[in-house]
């Protein structure tokens, strides 16, 4: 058995937050080799919170295909960035409080797992 993704996640970006925080999202009742592939896809085309805001959702629909429930995570990822930017000026949250706020639909305190 392999390393875990969101180890190998965490190795590959220097322990990027917001790439691990993403990669978490997308492993939800996903096999690791396809988090894996559908995390590098999506980090090729942006890997920080701005610049995956200017994504069309459908563009990151295709690039995360076929993580379960890929329209949904696609949505709440673009959530997710537009609360880090609103909120906390980009950065990911430190602590378990704060990011069991992010929500995975705008306007509702909902987690997103």
């Amino acid at each position: 058995m392999g390393e875990p993704v969101l180890g190998v996640v965490a190795r590959e970006s220097n322990r990027d937050p917001f790439r691990i925080l993403i990669s978490c999202l997308l492993s939800l009742r996903t096999k690791d080799k396809t988090t894996r592939e559908a995390s590098a896809r999506l980090f090729a085309l942006a890997h920080q919170p701005a610049t995956m805001l200017t994504l069309p959702l459908q563009k990151i629909e295709r690039a995360i295909y076929p993580v379960g429930f890929y329209r949904t995570k696609a949505k709440s990822i673009h959530a997710i960035c537009r609360r880090l930017l609103d909120v906390y000026g980009g950065t990911v949250p430190d602590s378990i409080e704060e990011l069991v706020t992010l929500s995975g639909s705008a306007g509702k305190r909902r987690t997103w797992w």
